[in-house]
């Protein structure tokens, strides 16, 4: 499977972004997905991660209830949603699969990654 992650931009501080995580090569429905960033000269990082189904989300402290992660397995695709961004949110933004159905806040857990989308948060 590929993974292809779109959406990333530039953005004035409290406006939004949606970032896409799109699937190929073979269905996501079955497996637990999560999004992860990395800004320079910081170690990459845990943002969200989501269940098979959609039912079960966790997130990192730093962005809980400004984003919001969802998927649409008809459209194989993971979203995350991210509102009231800040300049600390800018980095590279990196969407994972996991080989089992639950999402997981450790990176090694991740066996397959998209390229990585920009974010950039100017104040």
């Amino acid at each position: 499977v590929q993974l292809q992650a779109s959406g990333g931009g530039l953005v004035q501080a409290g406006g939004s972004l949606r970032l896409s995580c799109t699937a190929s090569g073979r269905a996501l429905g079955t497996y637990g997905m999560g999004w992860f960033r990395q800004a320079p000269r910081k170690e990459r990082e845990f943002v969200a991660s989501i269940n098979w189904v959609g039912d079960n989300t966790i997130y990192a402290d730093s962005v809980k209830g400004r984003f919001t992660i969802s998927r649409d397995n008809v459209e194989n695709t993971v979203y995350l949603q991210m509102n009231s961004l800040k300049p600390e949110d800018t980095a590279v933004y990196y969407c994972g699969k996991r080989a089992t159905s639950w999402g997981s806040l450790r990176e090694s857990d991740y066996e397959t990654w998209g390229q990585g989308t920009q974010v950039t948060v100017s104040s």
